[in-house]
């Protein structure tokens, strides 16, 4: 019979037996031995057999065992290996399978009568013995490899091994957790935690990989142990090590460190503002300068809440004034709102918790001035004006042709999914206008108020869960399917809208409006567990071929609010280290404050800043008032250790914190065509108008970390001394029609904002609803 060739490293070795002894010896030999198990010859071609190798001289020489057997056989071992596409069988101790494709650790060839246990399942075929194996092979070739040793070379990035790292007692030495069971190694464990922004890493028991900082192993109070400990061979990679039983190949990025987070000294505060009377849900700054809260139902201290109330800024010194009491007719318990480009800057606000309310419509106009009450109120009639569809959670967004999409939801409370849209006002009036939308079905429960932007191209980009998707704005179909969100270094599950609930806005854009725009989302959770995110991604939807940055971030965060600055920075507030959005799923909040900047490289765009005494979890909100600070509100987590929260906070960001004065301007006209031209007359104090800049900012509803509407643009301008003149963004799709606070920046110190209209109201959304108990203000 004849051996396979045996190939060790790249020298080849045959091996044969020679079997010509006579047919009377042969027959003799028979009766004196027959008691001795044998190999098998007669196995599906090309399975042979190779051999009686010694095992565990330097670990297991075969990789991957299978579940023991009391049955076993050459033949059910063979079956099993052939049918995981193994083309090397192994058998020891009667009743261990083992699978692979070549020998490992250095395997060395053993005398024949070495394995003499029979099979459990057949006493006659010979299954090894005590690190023993009875190997067969597919090919005439089988490839030893040699001893397995660290691997410190050719691994990509700036990774150098350390040493055999003791495991943590109780707890983990590095805590993020990867199972590869058949391609674990040190190339493919430390890409990824280089891919998600990790410092250290290493395997362990041979198939785990973890990933980590630096930070963690310190926290751990490990050392090493000797480099014989780790002796198991990767699976992925048989001559390199992974690890042991307790034992870590212990690897540290030593390159340029793959994130900066910046610490400025200049950090902004967190300041007191003003007591509230209402455990807000949603927050937004009306063109009156007014910041207008709803509140579910139930949720206020006081029994007799409204559920309405609205701030005026310039009172917050007199409680008694700072309050105005307004009414909603059902319940907004998880609503959307967004800010109408009609004439009076209407607040839209769709959706609810149960029955009618589902099905809401709610128009409110701002009115009245600093120190003086508006008069105007919710207007609501489910009669007359209602959605098609019942939605809870769901997303409201102005589109490029000045209509209203809705998007999203579910059909109550913790309901059925309402996986569809529809347009505001109903086109043509037509009975039913709703499509249905299947990726919105497929991914429920995580893709509760998805995240939308219009894009430059008139397309309309969709978040939702951990997809994304361009859809055509006239039949919303999808253009694109982009790559899926990266989530966590251990969980590709992870995802970032409600219950998982990260936070979604648009980067800034630039006259003339030529590079590609970028999305950014920070923060999520995953199913189940609600282990928080630490990275934001990032992707140019319309590039040629758009891929996710991720980028670090300084803590788990899940429940954040990401609020556009005048600057084009945005804040990262509130939120939990852990947990899940939803009443009591959420502990351990995030009390410190972020601020993101996208005009700095990739990885070196955090700062961190100040942090807070008020926890905020679940429904709080941070929106940007006209004066430049960002109003925090909000906390209903229904989690006995913090209570609802009804303090209303201001964040003085580093640029109003620099002792400079703001600078000011004068605007005579507000309501701007696309490409028109309008002057302003400035004020500066620090600089000149050579560094001066224009932002417009736009009018922003806050909810469940989706800042509907949100959108910064920094539009051409020129001056001429103290008269600067401003060109309004050229279109509909890089500016939808809206209202937007103008802001100039001297130097970094922004102004006061003065609000603009830009691109009227082609929806003509001004003159609806036509019935008699609404008042509209007009286009």
């Amino acid at each position: 019979m004849v051996r396979p060739r045996v190939v060790v490293g790249v020298l080849t070795l045959s091996v044969i037996h020679s079997c010509f002894a006579s047919s009377n010896h042969i027959s003799s030999m028979h009766h004196r031995r027959q008691s001795v198990p044998k190999s098998v010859s007669n196995l599906p071609k090309p399975w042979t057999y190779a051999g009686c190798f010694v095992d565990n001289a330097h670990g297991r020489i075969v990789a991957n065992q299978q579940p023991d057997n009391a049955q076993l056989t050459i033949e059910s071992c063979v079956k099993t290996c052939s049918a995981q596409n193994f083309t090397v069988a192994a058998a020891e101790f009667s009743t261990q399978c083992f699978c692979g494709n070549q020998l490992i650790a250095g395997a060395t060839a053993a005398p024949e009568s070495d394995c003499n246990m029979g099979c459990g399942g057949n006493a006659t075929e010979a299954c090894g013995a005590g690190n023993r194996m009875s190997v067969y092979s597919t090919t005439k070739n089988v490839t030893i490899l040699p001893v397995a040793v660290p691997q410190n070379s050719s691994i990509p990035g700036s990774w150098s091994y350390q040493g055999c790292l003791m495991e943590a007692v109780g707890s983990r030495a590095i805590p993020w957790q990867n199972i590869y069971h058949t391609n674990n190694s040190a190339t493919t464990c430390l890409s990824q935690c280089a891919a998600f922004g990790y410092t250290v890493g290493g395997m362990e028991y041979g198939e785990e990989c973890y990933c980590g900082d630096l930070s963690d192993v310190q926290a751990a109070g490990v050392k090493f142990a000797p480099e014989s400990d780790c002796n198991l061979p990767c699976p992925g990679d048989p001559i390199h090590l992974c690890g042991a039983g307790n034992r870590i190949q212990y690897y540290v990025w030593t390159g340029a460190p793959p994130y900066v987070w910046n610490n400025p000294q200049n950090k902004g505060y967190y300041d007191f503002l003003v007591p509230g009377i209402v455990v807000p849900l949603i927050a937004t700054v009306g063109i009156n300068g007014k910041v207008t809260f709803l509140e579910k139902d139930g949720t206020s201290e006081f029994n007799n809440s409204t559920g309405a109330y609205e701030l005026d800024l310039s009172l917050v010194h007199d409680f008694s004034k700072a309050w105005r009491e307004m009414h909603v007719k059902s319940d907004v318990f998880c609503s959307g709102s967004v800010v109408l480009p009609d004439k009076g800057g209407r607040i839209l606000n769709v959706g609810g918790w149960s029955l009618d309310s589902t099905k809401g419509v709610r128009l409110y106009t701002p009115n009245g001035s600093a120190g003086v009450n508006g008069t105007n109120d919710w207007q609501e009639n489910f009669q007359e004006l209602s959605l098609q569809r019942q939605r809870w959670y769901p997303t409201a967004a102005v589109l490029a042709n000045g209509s209203v999409l809705v998007i999203g939801g579910e059909t109550g409370s913790n309901a059925s999914p309402q996986p569809s849209l529809e347009i505001l006002p109903n086109p043509g009036g037509k009975a039913d206008t709703v499509i249905e939308l299947d990726w919105l079905a497929r991914t429920d429960p995580y893709n509760l108020y998805p995240f939308v932007f219009v894009l430059p191209s008139g397309r309309i980009f969709v978040i939702y869960y951990n997809e994304a998707r361009i859809l055509d704005p006239v039949t919303f179909s999808t253009v694109v399917q982009l790559p899926n969100l990266p989530a966590s270094v251990n969980n590709f599950l992870g995802g970032r809208t409600y219950p998982l609930e990260g936070a979604a806005v648009m980067f800034p854009q630039h006259a003339p409006y030529t590079d590609p725009v970028r999305i950014l989302t920070c923060g999520g959770s995953a199913p189940g567990a609600g282990v928080a995110l630490d990275n934001c991604v990032s992707i140019e939807p319309e590039s040629p071929n758009p891929t996710w940055l991720l980028e670090r971030m300084p803590s788990q965060r899940v429940m954040p609010c990401m609020t556009p600055l005048p600057d084009g920075t945005f804040m990262i507030m509130n939120g939990a280290h852990q947990g899940l959005a939803g009443f009591g799923l959420a502990t351990n909040p995030n009390l410190g404050a972020l601020l993101y900047d996208p005009s700095k490289p990739a990885n070196q765009r955090i700062s961190i800043l100040n942090t807070t005494i008020v926890a905020r979890l679940y429904h709080s909100e941070a929106i940007l008032l006209p004066d430049a600070r960002v109003l925090v509100s909000g906390s209903d987590p229904q989690t006995p250790q913090y209570p609802e929260e009804m303090r209303i906070e201001a964040y003085y960001p580093p640029y109003l914190t620099q002792g400079r004065v703001q600078p000011s301007f004068t605007i005579a006209t507000t309501d701007w065509a696309y490409g028109s031209s309008h002057p302003i007359v400035v004020t500066l104090h620090q600089g000149t108008t050579s560094t001066m800049k224009v932002s417009l900012v736009a009018a922003v509803s806050s909810t469940h970390g989706n800042a509907m509407g949100a959108r910064t643009i920094f539009p051409a301008f020129s001056c001429l001394r103290t008269t600067c003149t401003i060109t309004a963004p050229p279109n509909a799709f890089v500016s939808p029609p809206g209202w937007h606070q103008l802001f100039i920046l001297d130097g970094p110190t922004p102004s006061h904002s003065a609000w603009v209209r830009i691109g009227g109201d082609p929806a003509k959304l001004g003159n609806w609803p036509k019935f008699p108990d609404f008042v509209v203000p007009g286009v």
